[in-house]
């Protein structure tokens, strides 16, 4: 699945670099997790609280446990290279 052409048009500058910055390569850590919160609201994800920090995201199918990064408020390479993986089998791409 390709993103829908409408969603690109909807998001504003800080999302498309947020999107830029998660598919960065080589991975880069360092992106603030409320941009990465606040992209995935915008493509239409569900986002739901899971225990302690975790939080359960659906987006055009698929479903994903991740971790808000704690205490630091900045995702890891880790994290951003899970996301990044989400995002595609979401079918989603910059």
């Amino acid at each position: 699945m390709i993103l829908n052409y409408s969603i690109i048009i909807a998001m504003n500058k800080k999302h498309r670099n947020t999107l830029e910055a998660i598919f960065k390569k080589p991975t880069q850590p360092g992106i603030p997790w409320k941009d990465i919160e606040a992209l995935l609201v915008n493509l239409g994800a569900v986002i739901g609280e899971g225990k302690g920090s975790r939080i359960r995201i659906e987006l055009n199918g698929e479903d994903a446990v991740f971790h808000r990064p704690h205490p630091s408020k900045d995702t890891d390479k880790g994290a951003v290279a899970s996301m990044r993986r989400f995002l595609e089998n979401a079918g989603v791409k910059p």
